[in-house]
């Protein structure tokens, strides 16, 4: 079985963040969020995978993953000239899946779950496609599944009324069946090749597609809380370590991950769940956490720092409180010493702010 990870669109509900590069590479407790799927398959048995890069950052996700070798798969890229839906991605791969069965991963889905066995199921059985559901609290926002007496009746795109509160998660189990299907396909009133469509077509033709339910955490990372929320779930299940240095009266509860050749300077406070990345320094006086992933190469300094993302290379030097953030990186935040307000921040690459 072949695995395919798409890593294209615009990422425009997540902008500033995404104007330097896509959104899957955006960090989750200090791994790109791309990266989890690629694990996932790795799990899986599924090392032969092939990445849909497209438009701006196309190159950066090449620099990061190169061939696949450090993380102990083979990866093909395939290029998408510009967003025209998951089906037309899915088209793209035709020539690279050949007559194998295979999985596709959205790469910006965070899924607890070990793929592995529905992975084995979908591999011995006669199934033309599989995918996996989830309830959602809102499914007017997603594709929708209606399941009837164990069997899938119908696939909606983002219904005004749904019948269903099952939403089709971004991992999807196919046979070379769906390509006949795909070239069939009209746009959709966005004028792209809707996967949904494409899945309701299976069913309308006869061919068999079978379902599971995720019962752990799955999100969409669409917008900047559904990333705030992914990072505190995925901070709450790594394993403590510490791997830095720690002086004198530092405080540290709950679980917290700190990187190699990190300084935890005297009188600082980390409340976990909490990942510091290799060669940091966090500054007395300064707080961290819970809920809170520092990159690596990060300085901090004097600040109280809660429920928030600082990417890589980031220097933060002031007194005031950050709340449910993300800064991206190489970002600066300067402040005079009696600014001690609580600020929300959302800043691209790059940003250097002096309060």
């Amino acid at each position: 079985m072949k695995g395919i990870i798409l890593h294209g669109g615009h990422g425009t509900r997540l902008r500033p963040l995404t104007h330097t590069g896509p959104k899957q590479l955006l960090p989750i407790a200090n791994k790109p969020m791309s990266q989890y799927c690629l694990e996932a398959l790795k799990e899986a048995g599924i090392t032969d995978i092939a990445i849909i890069v497209g438009g701006l950052g196309a190159t950066k996700v090449q620099e990061y993953y190169g061939s696949g070798e450090r993380f102990g798969v083979k990866i093909s890229y395939i290029q998408q000239d510009q967003p025209r839906g998951i089906s037309h991605a899915v088209r793209l791969c035709k020539d690279f899946v050949g007559d194998q069965k295979f999985v596709v991963i959205l790469g910006d889905n965070i899924i607890k779950e070990h793929i592995s066995e529905y992975a084995r199921n979908f591999q011995q059985s006669d199934a033309d496609a599989s995918i996996l559901l989830c309830e959602v609290s809102n499914p007017t926002a997603f594709g929708i599944a209606e399941v009837k007496d164990g069997q899938i009746i119908k696939i909606m795109e983002k219904p005004e009324n749904p019948r269903s509160n099952l939403a089709v998660t971004g991992i999807y189990f196919l046979t070379p069946t769906i390509f006949d299907i795909i070239d069939r396909l009209k746009p959709s009133w966005r004028n792209e090749l809707e996967i949904t469509d494409a899945l309701q077509m299976i069913l309308d033709e006869k061919y068999k597609i079978t379902y599971y339910m995720v019962t752990d955490y799955w999100k969409d990372t669409g917008t900047p809380n559904d990333i705030l929320h992914a990072n505190k779930v995925i901070l709450e299940s790594i394993e403590p370590y510490f791997h830095g240095i720690k002086e004198l009266n530092v405080t540290i509860t709950g679980k917290v991950m700190v990187g190699e050749n990190t300084i935890i300077k005297s009188n600082s406070k980390i409340i976990g769940p909490v990942i510091i990345g290799k060669n940091c320094v966090i500054h007395p006086e300064t707080r961290i956490g819970p809920n809170t992933s520092i990159g690596d190469n990060s300085k901090i300094s004097k600040c109280d720092i809660e429920n928030s993302i600082i990417m890589p290379n980031c220097n933060i030097e002031t007194n005031i409180k950050i709340r449910d953030s993300i800064i991206a990186f190489n970002s600066e935040i300067i402040s005079n010493p009696k600014n001690n307000d609580n600020k929300i921040f959302l800043l691209g690459e790059g940003t250097k702010i002096s309060l």
